[in-house]
C-alpha cells in the first residue's frame, strides 16, 4: 500500500511523456498490468500514479472497465479526490467566474479545464445543475453536494446524470434533486438578454453558455443591417436568433427537430418586433426544402449537434459538415453572413474551415472570414489536452 492507503498504478516504459507534458488521462494500454493489474482495482478507487522508474506523477482515480483507465486530479502524490480538493478547486473556479461575469449565469466547472475530470456544473442564477460522468467523481457525490451548498447556497441542485457517456464508466443514468426542487423551466441571462429554457427536459444541462461570445459576434455583425432576415438552424431555445431579433433583425426563422425547442425559441424572440417563423423537422432536409423554395436570408447560423461523436465516424461526420455548409451557402443572400459551428472535439478547426472553403469553391461563391471563435471562458481549455477545445465557430461574409 502507498501513502494514505492509496495503491499505485505503474505505467509502461515511455508512456509517461504525455502526462509529464500536462495531460490528465491514462489509457488502459499504457499501464503496466503486471505490476498493477487493473482487475485488482475498484471503479472510482483513488490511486497514485508512477512512471516505470517509480517516480511519482500524481494522484488520480481508476476505472478498470473504462478505456480511459485513470484520470489525474493532482500532480502531488498525496492529494486524492476528496471534499478538501473539491472545495479548493471549485472555490478557485468560482472566483474566476465572478471575475469574468457580473451575473451568476455560467458554467462553474468544466471538467478537465477546471482540473476536476468527470464533473460539469452549470449555474443558472439560484439553480445549479451537476453532471457526473465518471466513477471516481461519482464516489464523491455527497462531498460535491456539500461543497456546492457551502459555496453557492442554491435554491435547487439537480443531479442531471442522464447522459450516455456514463455507460462507458459502467454507471446508471438518472436525474435527481439533490437540494431543493429544480424547476421545469429556468430564466438565464446572457449578453444582457434574458432567455427562458427548459431545465429538467432540456438538452444537456439546460443552456449552452459556451456559445455566448459567438452569439454576440453574430449579432454585432448585423449592425447596419436593420430589418435583416436571419435563419437560426439547429436553434434549440433560439440563442442566436433571439439575440439577433433584439439587435434589430426584422425576420427570424428558427429551425429545429424539437417542437419544445421551437416553442422556447419563439418565446425568447417575442416582443422584439421581428416577424418570427418556426420550422420543425430534420434540419438537413428542411434546409434543402428552403433552398428548393428559393428562400434566402441576410444571415444564416448553423449550430448542429456533434456530427462526429467517435473517431471512427470522422469520414461520415465530415461529409455531414460539408453538406450542411453547402446548404448554408445556398441560403445566404449576396453580401450576407454565414455563421458555422461545430461542437465535435474530433473535428479540428482547420477541418471545419476547409469544409466551408470547399463549399465556397463548389458553389463558386467568394467568402471572407470575419471572426473565428471557440467556447467561452467559463468553458476553459486545458492547454495540454486538445480534447477540451471542442467548440469551433466561424463567421463568413459572402460578397455579391
Amino acid at each position: 500500500m502507498a501513502d494514505g492507503n492509496m495503491e499505485t498504478i505503474f505505467l509502461k516504459k515511455g508512456e509517461d511523456r504525455r502526462l509529464r507534458a500536462g495531460h490528465l488521462w491514462i489509457f488502459s494500454n499504457e499501464i503496466d498490468v503486471k505490476r498493477s493489474p487493473l482487475p485488482a482495482f475498484a471503479p472510482g478507487q483513488p490511486v497514485r500514479v508512477a512512471g516505470s522508474d517509480g517516480r511519482p506523477l500524481g494522484t488520480g482515480y481508476v476505472n478498470p472497465a473504462s478505456l480511459i483507465a485513470v484520470r489525474l486530479v493532482s500532480r502531488r502524490e498525496d492529494e486524492p479526490l476528496d471534499a478538501a480538493l473539491l472545495r479548493r478547486r471549485l472555490s478557485e473556479a468560482l472566483t474566476l467566474r465572478e471575475r469574468l461575469f457580473e451575473r451568476p449565469f455560467y458554467r462553474l466547472c468544466h471538467g478537465e479545464g477546471d482540473f476536476l475530470p468527470g464533473l460539469v456544473v452549470d449555474r443558472h442564477g439560484d439553480h445549479v445543475v451537476c453532471q457526473v460522468t465518471t466513477a471516481g467523481m461519482e464516489a464523491q457525490t455527497e462531498a460535491l453536494i456539500e461543497v456546492l451548498d457551502e459555496l453557492l447556497h442554491p435554491g435547487s441542485l439537480l443531479l442531471d446524470n442522464d447522459t450516455a457517456s456514463r455507460a462507458l464508466e459502467g454507471l446508471e443514468r438518472f436525474q435527481k434533486d439533490a437540494l431543493g426542487t429544480a424547476p421545469e423551466e429556468i430564466t438565464v441571462e446572457e449578453n444582457g438578454v434574458s432567455y427562458a429554457a427548459p431545465l429538467r427536459s432540456g438538452q444537456k444541462t439546460g443552456w449552452f453558455y459556451d456559445q455566448r461570445m459567438n452569439r454576440a459576434a453574430l449579432s454585432a455583425s448585423l449592425r447596419g443591417m436593420p430589418g435583416c432576415s436571419v435563419l437560426d438552424a439547429f436553434c434549440y431555445a433560439g440563442g442566436f436568433g433571439a439575440l439577433a431579433a433584439r439587435r434589430g433583425a426584422g425576420q427570424v426563422c428558427f429551425l429545429d427537430a424539437s417542437s419544445q425547442a421551437l416553442d422556447y425559441a419563439r418565446r425568447n424572440a417575442e416582443g422584439t418586433g421581428a416577424a418570427i417563423e418556426t420550422l420543425q423537422g430534420d434540419a438537413l432536409a428542411r434546409l434543402a426544402e428552403l433552398r428548393a423554395q428559393g428562400r434566402r436570408f441576410d444571415a444564416v447560423c448553423l449550430d448542429p449537434p456533434a456530427f462526429i461523436k467517435r473517431k471512427k465516424d470522422a469520414r461520415q461526420g465530415l461529409e455531414a459538415y460539408r453538406r450542411v455548409n453547402e446548404l448554408g451557402f445556398d441560403l445566404v443572400k449576396p453580401g450576407g453572413l454565414l455563421m458555422t459551428c461545430s461542437c465535435s472535439h474530433h473535428l479540428e478547426a482547420d477541418a471545419l474551415r476547409a469544409a466551408v472553403t470547399r463549399a465556397a469553391a463548389k458553389r463558386c461563391r467568394p467568402a471572407r472570414l470575419l471572426y473565428q471563435g471557440f467556447q467561452g471562458p467559463d468553458h476553459p481549455i486545458h492547454p495540454a489536452m486538445p480534447e477540451t477545445a471542442y467548440l469551433k465557430a466561424f463567421l463568413f461574409q459572402l460578397p455579391a
